[in-house]
């Protein structure tokens, strides 16, 4: 009987090596980072802050009791922000903002921010109040009619 030698095979790894896994990791994470700079994920069919938002032909609709006095709403869909800077005013900017193209992300005190770099403009009449953005906000035009807020 003879005896055969055996010798024990080489194994190689099957998943990513730890420096794959890494770059993937970091890669991910900037895009991440990226995207949530630039806007967020709606849950309401991209129009944050207006559950009453609607289309009604070419144009968006929104409820006037969803939007706050001295706040407002950005329709993210439509890259508009409709604001009530005082009681029964309703007024609506381009929601883009002029610095670097970011969707505004909020109205509050009179105020409409932009997240991405902290600009900040006037609910009344879109002029820039604060950070890097080098213009106001253009005016939309919009019809109110009884409670019912029109984007043209």
């Amino acid at each position: 009987m003879t005896q055969t030698e055996t010798t024990p095979e080489t194994t190689q790894p099957t998943g990513p090596s730890r420096r794959q896994v890494l770059v993937t990791g970091s890669v991910v994470a900037a895009a991440v980072a990226l995207t949530t700079a630039c806007g967020s994920t709606t849950t309401d069919g991209g129009d944050r802050g207006s559950s009453g938002a609607g289309s009604s032909g070419s144009g968006s609709t929104v409820a006037t009791t969803d939007v706050p006095v001295g706040g407002g709403v950005v329709l993210e869909a439509r890259q508009v922000v409709i604001t009530q800077p005082t009681a029964g005013t309703f007024k609506a900017f381009s929601a883009v903002c002029t610095h670097e193209g970011c969707i505004v992300s909020d109205v509050a005190n009179g105020t409409i921010t932009c997240q991405c770099h902290r600009g900040q403009f006037s609910a009344s009449d879109g002029s820039v109040q604060g950070g890097p953005p080098p213009a106001p906000l253009a005016e939309v035009a919009i019809t109110v009619s009884g409670t019912t807020i029109t984007l043209a």
